[in-house]
């Protein structure tokens, strides 16, 4: 007799995770589909240190040195 509970058992065990697996798949599409974001929030930056960042570096003027302001006279 208690072979057929065993079953019955792992048949429900079964189931169960395989109903969730197929919703978790269900959360992963919908999440897919309407989140799926922006370019600009799929960009990431890398900084002076080698360091991955969301935000883009800050643009710095560049400072010529003596000898680029000899060329350009």
């Amino acid at each position: 007799m208690g072979k057929k509970n065993f079953n019955a058992f792992v048949k429900r065990q079964k189931a169960e995770k395989k109903r969730k697996k197929k919703e978790e798949k269900r959360l992963k599409l919908e999440e897919r589909e309407n989140g799926g974001g922006t370019l600009n929030e799929m960009i990431a930056y890398v900084d002076e240190f080698g360091n991955i960042v969301d935000e883009p570096p800050e643009e710095t003027p560049e400072v010529k040195k003596e000898e680029d302001k000899e060329i350009e006279k």
